[in-house]
């Protein structure tokens, strides 16, 4: 039997807080999506634990200026830009006193510092950095403009303040602009796991769910399956999804001669996307980059793997060799949908990688999200008091593993980490996930409260997004392509 501690976790020490949340859409917006969905997951579940959560958020047409969305209170004003200014005067004028901001920066920051008082714990969330996006978005000028403030000007306001990512490659490129304050990784949940998937199409079907938008370039993956469509007969495509590329790349696909292979299904509700997914063969992305690849882990659920280029956010969301493969070039992508689909018609092939994308995405839920985030709050609220412990910026993390001695109970090793630490026990054996701290300063932390056999490891990459007690240590692939 596996269980998480018992002790009171990060959300309940929040109970009677009351909590912001700065960002410019809600989940009701018509323009809504994974940034929305993530925030409103955890939000609602803070709710249900005696947290009093607020959004200032942008007003979309037709939408009131104040509503309650699952318990969660949500104020809206202002459109994609004017947000930011009446969000501002809003915490100037509110009289309001919050006891945490979490400011949602989608590009631009709320710059929320400069209207609260100095003493405020504010975490910003970050998905992904738009440095190279916002010139496909805007003229010139604004996309320098929208450069700076992301940049110098979130360093200049924010300072030190810690920020959650939602992968390890978004905190990487965050560190590559040059912020130095903490940078926490609190990855998304997902769906539901399935209990049996399948049974997929007797074809071979890659299913994708996707925005029609350019950093998507699902113009590459439509060329690249031409290349496939050669040798593998009656390849299917299946695109679930919606925007303003879906007429050019439907154009495209006639242009192809792919009209009889690819369906575009446009925006579908989530059980035929389900539907769609569970019937598919391979899923794949050809995006320029990511904060963390939402539709890849959903397809994982329904044991679907993925063929990807390797960009930031999906080599964080694919594990390579057991729940989907990579490619380093998108000329590679047909010749490589090629052999993972000849794999893939291997039945026992496909039934232990379909294991695998199942397992990995089970470690992917909103409730554990929600915790880690709730700990990413406190953490920062010790730090603004100056507790000791908590002043040292280390990217570090730690596995330690252990059979739990006589006279130690799960109370007294939590006692020793920090809220955003994790823990997971199996009929005694003890798995710990130690951020910030590395394999020296972890085992000194455990022998503290009397842990003394102890196997220590850095974290990888899928351990520290995984957390403990999952599969994803370091192991050789199911299927090399």
């Amino acid at each position: 039997m596996t269980a998480v501690l018992t002790h009171e976790t990060a959300v309940a020490r929040l109970a009677g807080k009351h909590v912001l949340v700065l960002n410019w859409r809600d989940v009701l917006h018509s323009q809504a999506g994974g940034a929305e969905q993530y925030m409103h997951e955890i939000s609602r579940r803070w709710v249900e634990h005696g947290i009093k959560v607020t959004w200032f958020t942008g007003r979309d047409t037709g939408q009131a200026a104040a509503d309650v969305i699952d318990g969660v209170r949500v104020l809206r004003a202002g459109g994609p830009l004017a947000i930011y200014a009446r969000s501002a005067l809003k915490l100037l004028r509110s009289g309001e006193t919050f006891d945490a901001i979490v400011d949602c920066q989608n590009g631009i920051p709320f710059f929320s510092p400069l209207f609260v008082p100095a003493d405020t714990p504010i975490v910003q969330l970050i998905h992904h950095v738009h440095q190279e996006q916002f010139a496909t978005r805007f003229a010139p000028p604004l996309a320098a403009l929208g450069r700076f403030l992301e940049n110098s000007g979130a360093k200049a306001v924010y300072g030190q303040r810690a920020i959650a990512a939602v992968s390890v490659s978004t905190r990487l490129e965050l560190r590559k602009l040059g912020f130095t304050g903490p940078v926490h990784v609190v990855p998304n949940g997902t769906i539901d796991v399935p209990a049996r998937p399948g049974p997929r199409d007797p074809e071979p079907t890659i299913g994708v769910v996707s925005r029609l938008v350019p950093h998507k370039r699902l113009d590459l993956l439509l060329g690249q399956f031409a290349v496939a469509a050669r040798s593998i007969p009656n390849l299917r495509l299946e695109i679930v999804g919606d925007g303003p590329e879906k007429p050019r790349l439907q154009q495209l696909a006639m242009d192809l001669g792919l009209d009889h292979a690819v369906t575009f299904h446009g925006y579908q509700p989530n059980e035929v996307r389900d539907d769609l997914l569970n019937r598919a063969w391979l899923t794949t992305s050809t995006s320029a980059s990511e904060g963390w690849g939402c539709s890849v882990v959903e397809a994982a659920a329904w044991g679907v793997p993925c063929l990807a280029l390797q960009v930031p956010g999906i080599r964080d969301s694919v594990v390579g060799g057991r729940t989907g493969w990579f490619v380093d070039t998108p000329t590679e992508l047909g010749a490589a949908m090629v052999s993972a689909l000849e794999a893939l018609a291997d039945a026992d092939i496909a039934e232990a990688i379909s294991a695998q994308c199942q397992e990995w995405a089970r470690c992917f839920t909103w409730d554990r999200s929600s915790e880690l985030l709730a700990g990413v709050l406190l953490e920062e609220t010790l730090r603004r008091r100056g507790v000791d412990g908590y002043a040292s910026v280390s990217d570090m993390s730690t596995v330690a593993r252990f059979e739990l001695p006589a006279g130690v109970d799960l109370g007294s090793i939590r006692s020793v980490l920090r809220p955003t630490d994790e823990v997971r026990e199996t009929e005694g054996d003890v798995e710990v996930l130690i951020k910030g701290r590395d394999e020296f300063e972890a085992f000194a932390a455990l022998k503290s409260v009397g842990v003394i056999a102890a196997e220590v490891r850095p974290a990888g990459r899928s351990s520290l997004l995984a957390g403990p007690g999952n599969g994803f240590t370091p192991a050789d692939a199911v299927h090399d392509l």
